[in-house]
């Protein structure tokens, strides 16, 4: 842990990101005594009494913690609550804070940004300013900044300023279960680890659709679109994962995403009508804080190729759409046929709402026949209650592991520049075609010019929607 004088210090106290995932996570941890003596500070602009800060994320912990909830436990912990009023973007009242943090005698706290990227580097230039009385770790959430060259900037001058070791750039999605789970599927099991290649896999489905629309988020939203939001983050890091080599004692997980990205087709070798499809769901335009002339785009469809040994001409197909009429991320593996007449052995790996992992596979028809049929095997991980109550959310895991000084399943800024600018280059070689933005029917699969990426493997995604909702 971090010690005696260490303290969780969240700018944004007040919200959705600290009310909704942070402070159920921390009392969580709490919960099941891996806290320590961690003092948290919650920073916020409202006018809000230490008790009134406690009732509010009283009902917060109550809906939203994994363990459950009990009154006593909550008080003990809402006495480690503390609410601090502060204007994070005026620098002169940073020296009140630090006076603040002298009095609670915290000096090795954690500053989590849990703000809009507009205000990581004035809150940076507020931290840095009272250094000398409590040097710390940073964890920034994404987006990391509003565009590439932001980002860079202030990617450097945090590591200029704090260490790169000290920098915690937090992607939710790698504290998953079943995200966590593909390196120990991929590398200790002979079945797959043997055949985890271009002779073995016939492609490669990363998938992540979503029921609903851009909701409260259209401010946020309509700047980003479905590429920046799911495909440069979250689904790019997924695409890693499932690629690249196997880390070693000298070679980290982040070395050997990197290597991936590096081997990643270029765009300008790409033919992009046949690689990128982007679409707009029907009424986004009519959304709060969404542009009536919005050209953002709520859906992605990608093909894409690793240039590298294991993965020549194996293609990677990453879809993600808003009011696709279902809910689910998966990755499905679908392996080469051992001859034409039978089915393909497809493993998928459910990464939500359900966890788990599936396997489909041939075997002789029972009885006198001949015939060969597909069979499943279907672990559902979070259908048992047990894991359910002892699987750590996702913040909760990721913050256990900023505290404990573990960077190994915190994004490093050279995988999140690297996907950055392949998913410009290739947005903007779309705009420069001028390709469309297709309209798409809500509660449908997505617009129908998908299949002008897929080629001659039109089953892939009507394949992989048949898997998911088995």
């Amino acid at each position: 842990m971090n010690g005696k004088n260490s303290g969780i210090v969240i700018f944004g106290g007040t919200g959705d990101l600290a009310y909704r995932k942070l402070m159920p996570a921390l009392y969580n941890l709490f919960g099941t005594s891996k806290l320590g003596n961690d003092k948290i500070i919650a920073i916020g602009r409202r006018e809000y009494t230490q008790e009134e800060y406690h009732h509010i994320i009283h009902e917060w912990i109550k809906q939203y913690s994994r363990i459950k909830y009990d009154e006593k436990t909550f008080l003990e912990f809402s006495n480690k609550v503390f609410y601090y009023k502060m204007n994070f973007t005026e620098l002169d009242e940073y020296e009140a804070l630090a006076k603040y943090f002298k009095q609670k005698e915290i000096t090795n706290p954690i500053f989590y940004y849990a703000v809009a990227p507009e205000y990581f580097e004035v809150i940076t230039d507020g931290v840095m300013s009272i250094q000398e009385c409590c040097h710390g770790r940073i964890i920034i959430e994404k987006p990391f900044g509003d565009s590439l060259e932001q980002a860079n900037q202030l990617s450097e001058k945090l590591e200029k300023s704090f260490g790169k070791e000290n920098i915690y750039r937090i992607d939710h999605y790698l504290g998953k279960e079943m995200i966590r789970n593909i390196e120990t599927i991929r590398f200790d099991n002979p079945i797959f680890a043997n055949n985890w290649n271009y002779e073995g896999i016939e492609n490669v489905q990363i998938q992540a659709l979503e029921e609903v629309g851009v909701e409260t988020r259209g401010n946020y939203y309509d700047h980003a679109g479905a590429l920046k939001d799911m495909v440069q983050n979250h689904l790019m890091q997924i695409l890693t994962l499932v690629a690249m080599e196997k880390p070693t004692a000298d070679i980290s997980i982040s070395d050997r995403q990197v290597e991936v990205l590096k081997s990643l087709r270029s765009v300008g070798s790409l033919v992009i009508e046949d690689s990128l499809v982007l679409g707009q769901y029907e009424g986004y335009k009519n959304e709060l804080n969404v542009a009536s002339d919005s050209n953002t785009e709520t859906y992605a469809a990608l093909k894409l190729f690793i240039d590298n040994r294991r993965w020549k001409e194996v293609p990677f197909y990453i879809k993600t759409g808003k009011k696709t009429g279902s809910r689910e991320m998966n990755v499905i593996i679908t392996f080469k046929k051992v001859n034409p007449d039978v089915q393909a052995n497809v493993l998928t790996i459910k990464i939500q709402p359900l966890e788990g992992i599936s396997l489909k596979f041939n075997m002789k028809e029972p009885g006198d026949s001949e015939k060969v049929i597909q069979t499943e095997m279907d672990f559902c991980q979070s259908c048992i209650a047990r894991n359910r109550i002892n699987t750590p959310e996702a913040y909760e895991r990721l913050l256990l592991q900023c505290m404990q000084g573990d960077q190994s399943w915190f994004s490093e800024w050279g995988q999140i520049y690297l996907s950055w600018k392949y998913i410009d280059e290739l947005k903007e070689e779309y705009k420069k075609q001028e390709l469309p933005i297709y309209e798409y029917e809500q509660n449908s699969t997505g617009p129908r010019e998908v299949d002008q990426i897929l080629n001659d493997e039109s089953h892939v995604w009507a394949q992989s929607q048949l898997i998911c909702k088995m």
